[in-house]
C-alpha cells in the first residue's frame, strides 16, 4: 500500500551552500533508491530554534514529502541519526487525501535561500546623568519637623 509521508529535518547552521546541496541530493537519492515514487523537498532556510540543540541556536529547515510503502522511513531515519550534519528530524504519515506535486531540489548556489536571522533592535540607553540635576553638598536641606502626638 502506498502512503504519503512528510519529513522535516534540520541541518546544522554552519554548513555551506554546497554542503546543504549535497545533503539534499543524498537524501533524495536514498529515498528513490529504496522505493519512494514521488519526492519533493522544500528549503525553508535558516531559522531560530525553539531551544538549543547540540549548542546550536539556529538550524537550516528542510521540508520533504514522499510516497512509498513505509520501508523508507527506517532507512532514512537511521542515516539521519548517524549523520553529524542533521541535528533533528521527524517523519509523519499523512492522511490519504493529501496530494502534492513532485518538485526537484532547489539549487542553493548563489541564491540567498539561507537568509540571516533578523536580530531584534535594541534601543540605546539614555544617559541618566544629563537629566538628573546635581545638588551640591554645601546647600542646606530643611530638617524634618517632629510633631508630638
Amino acid at each position: 500500500m502506498i502512503n504519503t509521508y512528510e519529513m522535516m529535518f534540520i541541518l546544522r547552521p554552519d554548513l555551506t551552500h554546497d554542503q546543504v546541496n549535497k545533503q539534499l541530493h543524498k537524501y533524495r537519492d536514498l529515498l528513490k533508491q529504496n522505493g519512494a515514487q514521488k519526492v519533493s523537498m522544500e528549503v525553508w532556510g535558516k531559522r531560530r530554534l525553539a531551544y538549543q540543540i547540540l549548542k546550536f541556536q539556529d538550524g537550516i529547515y528542510i521540508l520533504t514529502h514522499y510516497t512509498g510503502d513505509g520501508s523508507q522511513v527506517a532507512i532514512i531515519e537511521r542515516d539521519m541519526r548517524l549523520s553529524e550534519n542533521v541535528i533533528r528530524y521527524l517523519t509523519i504519515k499523512l492522511d490519504k487525501g493529501f496530494e502534492f506535486e513532485e518538485k526537484d531540489i532547489p539549487e542553493l548556489q548563489g541564491t540567498p535561500v539561507i537568509a540571516p536571522i533578523e536580530q531584534p533592535q535594541v534601543s540605546t540607553p539614555v544617559e541618566v546623568a544629563e537629566s538628573v540635576e546635581e545638588t551640591s553638598s554645601t546647600e542646606e536641606t530643611p530638617e524634618e519637623e517632629t510633631v508630638a502626638v
